[in-house]
């Protein structure tokens, strides 16, 4: 695998590359939005989760390197992503593209489309927003139900709630673009969502799905047994390689060759 690093659009990237890429994707690529909450995994630290597509899936991948609160706080992560955006869908066709990433690279992932489609932009074929962070306003069953049983996040008393306030530094939480859940899904590319029964975030994955199924949208949900939040990240798992692997199929069926 070789992972480059370069700037698209005055923002730095990490351009990974399969040792061997299928003749089906040479001309496919994938972008990249690490998680982190916002405020964590600069640099290459962010772009294992594209490394683990580009080795598990064989895509090439674009990982952003957005800029992160408290000293960028929103819009800044998604201003960037955008940025990027905008400058591969220039020299790419939007039809062989796909957007993924987990946790707050998966409320990234949501906002991204809202904003491309708010801006005229071209949609990705497809999206795969793993656990996403689509609500900050503290809403939903798991974030009760899970609280000190993920053993990740374990609960939105801890760093997860203080993140949520640098990320949205005053801005109404409920804004789509920081709270995709509450914005309109229709017309969105068909998505695969991922999660854990552990996962504190779990209800935002499960709400986000509805939603989508409930505005038409392709959408499918997959639930790993006793994983707490994006532990289907963790390379030494059995699980991440067959969590990839669905990705990845699912990339193959909506991504022209």
């Amino acid at each position: 695998m070789r992972v480059e690093t370069t700037q698209i659009a005055g923002v730095r990237v990490f351009v990974v590359t399969p040792n061997e890429l299928p003749d089906q994707h040479r001309n496919r690529l994938l972008v990249h939005v690490h998680g982190g909450g916002y405020v964590l995994y600069p640099g290459e630290a962010g772009a294992g989760e594209a490394m683990l597509m580009a080795g598990y899936g064989r895509f090439r991948v674009v990982s952003v390197d957005y800029r992160m609160a408290p000293d960028h706080p929103f819009p800044a992560a998604l201003d960037d992503t955008m940025a990027v955006w905008r400058a591969v869908v220039a020299q790419h066709d939007p039809r062989r593209m796909a957007i993924f990433g987990s946790s707050a690279g998966g409320g990234l992932t949501l906002a991204a489309v809202l904003r491309a489609r708010a801006e005229g932009l071209p949609l990705p074929a497809a999206i795969a927003p793993g656990t996403p962070w689509s609500d900050l306003t503290g809403e939903g069953d798991s974030l009760s139900a899970n609280a000190f049983v993920d053993n990740v996040l374990v609960s939105m008393e801890g760093w997860v709630g203080a993140a949520a306030s640098l990320y949205a530094s005053g801005h109404d939480p409920r804004d789509p673009f920081i709270s995709p859940v509450f914005g309109d899904f229709a017309g969105f590319p068909p998505a695969i969502l991922t999660s854990g029964t552990r996962d504190l975030f779990l209800s935002q994955a499960v709400r986000t799905h509805r939603k989508l199924r409930q505005a038409g949208v392709e959408a499918a949900l997959q639930v790993f047994e006793g994983q707490s939040h994006a532990q289907f990240l963790d390379p030494f798992v059995p699980e991440t390689e067959e969590a990839f692997g669905e990705i990845a199929r699912f990339f193959d069926t909506h991504l022209l060759p």
